[in-house]
């Protein structure tokens, strides 16, 4: 479940059952300061952290810190049409990253991203990637590499109605023509029940969730995955987001 603001801050609480029958928690919150945003602040249930926070100094210009296992501090610029990024690996100093993307039409987006390992024995130019979008009415396409160039990802998703929306995500490669990871859809026409978001993987695990505001901005998740017809690796999880 994702936080919604409810006031100054929001707060969201998850917890999942694994197929083992093992549950675990997390409780999280986003709040804003003197202009300092903290976009994400989460505690788990095995003692790790998440802190990630962003800065605006100036129009087009924002700052962001991410600390999870490592502490990346990353810069976005918007100028026009054009939005270009940088990430640096803050904590060991390892790794550098930036991206690029430009609308060259209202319908039409072209990117890229490069990362730079900065030291060991693997110093040098570590991945680089592009990738195109193109929407149009109630359909929208997009286009990326990965693997340096070894893969294409392909993502479709189709408007049905103002209520269905059905998408579909294929992988390409020489070692395969056409993988189909994952299909699914969502549908709102229920609204005394909410928002019901399903899909099935190419590993055989079928995933649904139901979104339900039971109150004003407290929206509650109930989430659920099997692989296949094996019942003993069903898992399910509630979120609450206020």
């Amino acid at each position: 479940a994702k936080g919604l603001s409810a006031g100054p801050v929001s707060v969201s609480i998850e917890t999942e059952r694994s197929a083992a029958g093992t549950l675990s928690s997390k409780i999280g919150g986003k709040f804003a300061y003197a202009g300092l945003n903290f976009d994400k602040l989460e505690a788990h249930a095995d003692g790790s952290n998440v802190l990630e926070t962003s800065l605006v100094p100036c129009p087009g210009c924002k700052m962001t810190f991410k600390a999870k296992k490592g502490a990346d501090l990353g810069l976005e610029y918007t100028a026009g049409k054009m939005t270009t990024t940088g990430s640096l690996d803050v904590l060991n100093m390892s790794k550098f990253s930036t991206s690029a993307c430009i609308g060259v039409s209202p319908a039409i987006n072209l990117g890229g991203d490069l990362s730079y390992n900065l030291s060991g024995d693997k110093a040098g130019l570590s991945s680089y990637n592009v990738g195109a979008s193109y929407a149009t009415g109630p359909m929208f396409a997009s286009v990326t590499t990965a693997n340096k160039f070894a893969q294409f990802n392909v993502g479709v998703l189709y408007k049905v109605n103002k209520d269905l929306s059905l998408a579909s995500s294929t992988t390409h490669s020489s070692a395969k023509a056409c993988n189909v990871a994952a299909i699914g859809g969502s549908y709102s026409g229920l609204g005394s029940v909410g928002t019901i978001k399903a899909k099935v993987g190419s590993n055989g695990v079928t995933s649904a969730c139901l979104v339900k505001e039971i109150a004003p901005k407290v929206n509650l998740t109930a989430s659920g995955s099997i692989s296949g017809t094996d019942t003993s690796t069903f898992k399910y999880g509630l979120g609450i987001a206020m």
